[in-house]
């Protein structure tokens, strides 16, 4: 089962690393941080692409923890006291129960989100992709010799002025593994206004320019598993992608709650595992109950049934064992019959077309709300 994406497509790229996992070294190019592909590596026989497994099991430590939003104002500070917080949960994680190969956070542990920010707030908070919060967490990663798996406001050099949330994931050598953009906003559900952070969707043309059709929905593909990550709810069919290019476990973020019938489905449908990590009661967010959307944790198996969830809605490590040898062994591409919808997804439209902001930035949530007014396709 273990094939390499020269397999799959002579422009798939490598680099090395030394992992740290059972000494083993060689992971992919990884999605938004170079061209890759320009074609989807997915296999089209039932397997997927894979590096060879470190290990038979893999422990994951899920996070829930605070979203505390920072002063937009003076931001050095409260993103310091926000990282030390981080740092010291990372100590707590791998004292408490035994070591953990990922530890998995959620969005906002750095800056916290506020809806008073506009862009030029919001790109203040927001953390350098190459900055010292990602360095001090790969020191953390380095120390215990494990993944860290987490998401922020944050700025990218090759994209000025946008504001991007990103999942990052830390190799056990300290190093940015891979960078998953958000894969696209919710629109019309808040009152009066519209997020502003800059999607894959938002850009697509560029984006794939700059990383290629393969980096649209990433997988990571490491020693201890194939790992995907998102930051979007109720989007079925992009989890369902991710599991037929070979995603084994999906980091699903959130914060203010989300759908756990979302989160079982997508694991039950694909037959993979997938884990939700939400924020913890949060006090001082601002205009929001601190407990509002908190809790729920968790890992879901293939079966879509709870492996383990947080107990409370308070700050918790939700610790489980993915046994990832045995699963990949039997594991297959969700069996899709595309031949009988293929012709309704081609004559589909979402509602909101791509690359809205490829022209245009807002400048805050409320002027999201006014630009997007007059752009849906549906009526």
């Amino acid at each position: 089962m273990d094939k390499s994406l020269a397999e799959i497509s002579r422009r798939a790229l490598f680099h090395t690393g030394a992992l740290g996992v059972a000494g083993l070294a060689a992971v992919p190019a990884m999605a938004a941080m170079g061209k890759g592909p320009d074609t989807t590596t997915l296999i089209p026989d039932g397997t997927y692409a894979t590096v060879p497994l470190a290990q038979d099991s893999v422990s994951l430590g899920i996070c829930q923890t605070r979203v505390r939003p920072i002063d937009a104002a003076s931001p050095e500070k409260g993103r310091a006291e926000n990282l030390a917080h981080m740092l010291d949960l990372i100590d707590a994680a791998q004292a408490y129960g035994g070591r953990r190969d990922i530890l998995f956070f959620h969005e906002f542990p750095l800056t916290g989100w506020s809806y008073e920010w506009g862009r030029k707030e919001a790109l203040r908070v927001a953390i350098d992709v190459d900055g010292p919060e990602v360095a001090a967490i790969g020191k953390k990663a380095k120390q215990y010799n494990c993944m860290i798996v987490f998401g922020s406001y944050a700025k990218e050099p090759a994209w000025p002025n946008h504001l991007l949330s990103i999942t990052f994931i830390i190799g056990p050598d300290g190093r940015i593994l891979d960078k998953h953009w958000k894969a696209r906003n919710i629109k019309g559900v808040f009152v009066g206004f519209e997020l502003f952070t800059t999607t894959i969707h938002d850009v697509l043309d560029r984006y794939v320019e700059m990383y290629g059709w393969d980096a649209v929905v990433p997988v990571t593909r490491t020693p201890l598993g194939n790992l995907c990550t998102s930051s979007t709810q109720r989007e079925f069919e992009y989890i369902r992608a991710m599991a037929m290019k070979g995603g084994e476990i999906i980091l699903r973020t959130a914060s203010g709650g989300f759908s756990d019938l979302d989160i079982a489905a997508s694991a039950f449908y694909n037959g993979v595992y997938v884990a939700i990590c939400n924020n913890s009661i949060s006090p001082g967010i601002g205009k929001f109950f601190e407990a509002a959307g908190g809790g729920g944790s968790a890992l879901y198996g293939p079966d879509g049934k709870v492996v383990q969830m947080a107990e409370t809605q308070a700050e918790e490590l939700v610790g489980a064992t993915i046994p990832i040898r045995a699963f990949r062994a039997r594991h297959r591409q969700p069996n899709v019959h595309t031949d009988l919808i293929l012709k309704e997804y081609e004559a589909y439209r979402s509602r909101h077309p791509a690359n809205l902001f490829a022209t245009y930035l807002p400048t805050d949530g409320q002027d999201a709300k006014r630009f997007l007014a007059d752009k849906s396709r549906w009526k």
